[in-house]
């Protein structure tokens, strides 16, 4: 398949094409179509009913360098292979292990990396009607059931993940928005489960089980209203975030059993989650067809990304790609903690660097010189989107004469590799053809954007386009008046205003972590507690509040990249150290080599192998 580049203009046919290849800053990442992974018979999959395929890699330390392995599902049929990634083509030939269930279908899976070894791996599998399963997919054993009757919940997995640095404890999320705690070592017991409660507070509760001998469920988490989506674990694993269907993000300290901060989405459910390396971020995604950033140490939502024009399936950190330079010795005015934070480098080192970052330190104290956060997103859209997240918008603030001065960054100095940044000046948001096709730093192909998706920042802009939701919620703007727009300024930056309006904010979102997050919530804030149930209840209410600020409220980030790359809609996204790996609901597992990464694979195998799928 010839690669077509992406004209300045953009045209229709070029705009639907499959691309095989994009260009960042690092230079040409390419699909490696013969590390390409399916079904044996690589016939794409009738996925119309079907669970979305997922994607789950451990390494076993195998002394002969290839431990890679991998596992997917596709339909009814789980799927356990040697990975071989950018070093040779994938053998379909040869799975390790092969399932095939009738009644059910897996849902999701994740790997014990602690345990892993050459000659076992401990894989959980979770299913369509309810049940989880652990299997050893290289002894071809299954050693548990869990819910096996159904008697803790009949409803979806939507989520399944060991808890971190755990051999035993496992973390399950069910479409009832229901999440249990599960021992392997434990029994389910032949009833139902009784409860009592251990902890309640702001829309979420903790039971736990009520029973003579220890079974399980540990703990049952009831976070929301509908589906749990997805959680994810901080990267020291002392934190967890959830999203859901009502549009919330709610981040918990998962020892403490205690609400953290809450987050919700522009419109509509949220569909998944990631933490930043260092756990200061966390990313969202979801039916608002938009990802947003939220700052952990804050409590608050710094930036939304538009590029998808469909609901947004998964989101990702690239940890080879983020990465924190240090700051000046002579300028720096912390303790030596902070300055051994700043000297922390993302990569390869990411297990040993990740226990000093979760640091209570002002964001804005001792800025480093250059931040840059990667992270990719895929979508429904069939779209793959790469972001930077960079310091123009972790400090908006410092200094505080540059934010006063470019109202639009984009019109200042080159900003660090290609991050655009759009505020509520109506020459961004109302000529399509002002977006960052002049501003350094971007990669020219990003150009081609369809300005179509560009969101309407006028208060009366409304549409009932189901493809551009993000842009139906812009309408919102004439809802109500929100806590945020006293404060604003006419013809004053954003983030100027924004600044100084934000520590009073976040005297009142700290108060409310410290008063709901217990179990007891005293009489006197009772009455605060019931106002925020329902504020946080009614989004015409939630617009324009620290929850759900106005899109003109935060910067508005613009994909480095935006692709077209399958046929079906994209379900998966993972960063690896030498390829990033997607997969689309046709059951196809692609790899990327990274600039540079492609090795021998495509100049001796790519023309002698048979021809496959493309995707």
């Amino acid at each position: 398949m010839l690669i077509s580049k992406m004209a300045a203009e953009g045209g229709g046919k070029e705009m639907n094409e499959i691309k095989t290849q994009f260009t960042t800053r690092e230079g040409v990442y390419k699909l490696l179509t013969h590390s390409e992974y399916s079904r044996p018979n690589r016939v794409p999959f009738n996925s119309q009913g079907s669970n979305p395929v997922k994607v789950s890699f451990v390494n076993v330390n195998d002394q002969s360098g290839n431990g890679d392995r991998i596992c997917f599902n596709v339909g009814r049929e789980l799927y356990f292979y040697i990975y071989k990634g950018v070093r040779k083509a994938a053998d379909l030939s040869k799975p390790i292990d092969k399932r095939i269930y009738k009644g059910t279908q897996p849902t999701c899976h994740d790997f014990n990396h602690l345990t892993a070894t050459a000659e076992s791996v401990s894989l959980l599998v979770g299913f369509s009607a309810g049940q989880v399963q652990l299997i050893d997919p290289i002894k071809k054993e299954t050693s548990k059931l869990f819910n096996e009757e159904r008697l803790i919940d009949k409803s979806r997995v939507t989520c399944v993940k060991w808890v971190p640095g755990s051999e035993s404890l496992f973390l399950v999320s069910h479409a009832t928005g229901n999440m249990y705690l599960y021992n392997v070592e434990h029994t389910c017991g032949t009833t139902a489960p009784h409860y009592q409660l251990l902890k309640q507070g702001e829309n979420y509760s903790v039971h736990t089980c009520k029973s003579k001998s220890t079974r399980n469920p540990l703990l049952k988490w009831t976070v929301g209203e509908g589906a749990l989506n997805e959680f994810a674990f901080s990267p020291d694993g002392k934190f967890l975030a959830c999203v859901s269907q009502d549009g919330f993000l709610r981040v918990f300290n998962f020892d403490a059993v205690e609400l953290h901060g809450t987050m919700k989405s522009y419109f509509g459910g949220l569909l998944c989650v990631c933490w930043s390396p260092d756990g200061k971020y966390i990313v969202a995604g979801g039916e608002d067809d938009l990802v947003t950033v939220w700052s952990f140490l804050d409590c608050r939502v710094i930036a939304r990304g538009h590029g998808h024009k469909s609901w947004v399936s998964v989101v990702a950190f690239d940890h080879y790609t983020t990465s924190v330079e240090e700051s000046d010795p002579m300028e720096f005015s912390g303790s030596d903690e902070d300055f051994q934070d700043q000297m922390i480098h993302f990569g390869r080192d990411r297990a040993n660097s990740t226990q000093s970052r979760l640091s209570k330190r002002n964001s804005t104290d001792s800025r480093p010189v250059s931040v840059t956060y990667r992270f990719g997103s895929v979508g429904q859209d069939t779209q793959l989107c790469l972001w930077d997240l960079t310091e123009d918008i972790l400090f908006p603030h410092l200094p505080l004469s540059r934010t006063r001065t470019h109202t639009n960054v984009m019109n200042a100095t080159s900003p660090p590799a290609g991050a655009t940044i759009i505020t509520n000046t109506s020459s961004n948001t109302t000529n399509g053809n002002n977006s960052g096709a002049n501003t350094p730093g971007i990669n020219s192909l990003s150009t081609t954007l369809p300005r179509s998706n560009s969101l309407p920042h006028s208060a009366g802009t409304t549409t009932a386009n189901s493809t551009n939701k993000a842009g139906s919620g812009g309408g919102g703007g004439g809802i109500g008046s929100g806590i945020m727009d006293s404060a604003i300024a006419t013809g004053v930056s954003k983030f100027a205003t924004l600044s100084l309006h934000d520590r009073k904010e976040r005297h009142h979102e700290k108060d409310h972590k410290r008063n709901h997050s217990m179990g007891h919530i005293s009489s006197k804030s009772s009455d605060k507690l019931n106002l925020l149930t329902k504020t946080k209840t009614d989004p015409a209410k939630t617009l324009g509040t620290l929850l759900c600020p106005r899109m003109e409220d935060v910067p508005l980030l613009e994909p480095l990249i935006c692709k077209k790359i399958a046929h079906e809609r994209l379900t998966v996204l993972i960063f690896l150290e030498d390829c990033l790996v997607t997969a689309c609901q046709e059951g196809f597992i692609c790899t990327w080599a990274r600039p540079g990464k492609v090795g021998l694979l495509s100049s001796q195998n790519q023309a002698s192998s048979p021809s496959g799928t493309v995707v």
